[in-house]
């Protein structure tokens, strides 16, 4: 890979408040091998183009940012749940019913322009929690990980890098009712098939990953959540997982083992610096506290957590005891990780009636360095020497951003005021346009296909 001097108007470098302005990044072989500021200015003016030997960036320019919670099929239900009243449960049968009509080739459509979608968005990195695994009537596929290749297939058409979390699904309810209906060909039975089936796939492309995930406590029996979480030590791989997204869950939970979701996790040693809970909307105080001696982060998802009228989570408290916090577009009612990060900040002021939550750094750090860290990429998400050379740049001249100073993208800009991405070195996006893929026309036929 040849190399490559990129000449940013602003850039948004690490342990820095504010952006920077005029900062030259260079690039070899996929990783960031130089980054100047230049003090006497450098000129930079409106367009992308080449001049000097520098790809001239101008607006503002930030690491890769890293979308880690994703469900690529709820992608079909945009715009289609939103009529008349309802709620998680209600909205859950119309998840399944999509989940029924997909298969390996229909997935990977569905999940190209989905992926590409997020590069759109300035995502470079995306966290899959894929637990569509079998045939719909349970049965695995000749290949038993068909569906799993297909998603890694289509982050690497998309061009954006893919961490697996190929997720344990065992159970329908908290006491152990079996699968049924849709929800047969999410499971593999027992724990231990679920470890035999993830063993036999081990895909040596440099853009995946491959990590576990514990789907809920609804969906794995106690007895069985030490056998996924010994596979992610074992495998030295992130582990994810739904928790307390639902106050029936914690309800049901308490009911069954006597206990919330969080304590049943640190007692079959699911908990630790490598996991992070999903959600975590309805923790109690000693949740917290559990969590936080853990070292375990937490992935909030605010534009799915407010579409499905799941609640507020204690954000700042969950910063403020040390969890580790990352964002994800999760159903994909909205894929804006701007919009993400900012319902952080205000969503809290909602909860609290006050301003003032988190700072842009902050917000900037959730959606980029902690989001790779919880994907297990540790070495992206920073516009540093020897980190991965991903380059997200935003418009700061658009409708949204126009006067709007670099440090205030997260509470003006968008998804749309995304022009350059920048992926391993690889430009993916220019001028707003994804290079390989028809994003529009791509997601319309792939979801025409297993919508109804």
């Amino acid at each position: 890979m040849t190399a490559t001097r990129w000449l940013a108007e602003y850039a948004w470098l690490p342990d820095h408040a504010e952006p920077t302005a005029d900062v030259l990044i260079e690039t070899a072989d996929g990783r960031i091998s130089a980054v100047t500021p230049l003090a006497g200015g450098s000129g930079v003016d409106t367009g992308v183009e080449v001049l000097d030997d520098a790809v001239r960036l101008p607006g503002l320019t930030l690491p890769g940012l890293a979308n880690a919670h994703s469900h690529a099929f709820h992608r079909a239900l945009r715009g289609r749940t939103h009529g008349g009243r309802g709620d998680f449960w209600t909205w859950r049968d119309r998840m399944y019913a999509v989940a029924q009509r997909l298969d390996p080739d229909s997935y990977l459509a569905l999940a190209r322009a989905v992926y590409a979608e997020m590069a759109l968005a300035g995502v470079t990195c995306v966290g899959e929690f894929h637990y569509v695994h079998h045939n719909p009537d349970g049965t695995p596929y000749a290949e038993a990980n068909a569906m799993g290749e297909a998603l890694v297939e289509a982050a690497a058409h998309a061009g954006i890098r893919i961490t697996l979390l190929d997720t344990c699904y065992l159970t329908a309810t908290v006491d152990g009712e079996p699968l049924a209906g849709p929800q047969r060909r999410f499971g593999d039975g027992d724990a231990l098939r679920w470890a035999e089936r993830i063993d036999a796939y081990r895909p040596d492309d440099d853009h995946v990953r491959v990590g576990a995930a514990i789907h809920s406590v609804r969906a794995v029996p106690a007895g069985q959540l030490a056998t996924v979480a010994g596979w992610a030590d074992r495998h030295a791989a992130p582990l994810h997982v739904h928790l307390s997204e639902q106050p029936a869950e914690n309800d049901a939970c308490r009911a069954v083992h006597g206990c919330t979701p969080a304590r049943l996790l640190a007692d079959r040693g699911a908990l630790g610096p490598a996991t992070t809970a999903v959600h975590a909307t309805h923790l109690t105080s000693g949740d917290l506290t559990l969590l936080g001696d853990a070292g375990t982060g937490v992935c909030l998802c605010p534009t799915t957590e407010r579409d499905l009228a799941d609640g507020i989570g204690p954000a700042r408290r969950m910063a403020d005891v040390g969890l580790p916090l990352s964002l994800g577009s999760d159903s994909h009612a909205v894929i804006d990780l701007f919009e993400e990060a900012r319902a952080v900040e205000l969503d809290e002021r909602l909860r609290t009636r006050r301003r003032g939550h988190f700072s842009a750094a902050e917000l900037r750090d959730a959606v980029t360095v902690g989001g790779h860290a919880a994907l297990g990429w540790r070495d992206a998400g920073r516009l540093a020497v020897g980190a991965r050379a991903d380059l997200v740049t935003v418009r700061l001249d658009s409708p949204r951003t126009a006067g709007v100073p670099p440090v205030g993208v997260w509470f003006a800009a968008g998804a749309a005021d995304v022009t350059h991405v920048v992926v391993d070195g690889r430009t993916v996006v220019r001028d707003g346009r994804h290079l390989t893929v028809d994003v529009p026309a791509e997601l319309t036929a792939a979801i025409e296909e297993v919508a109804s």
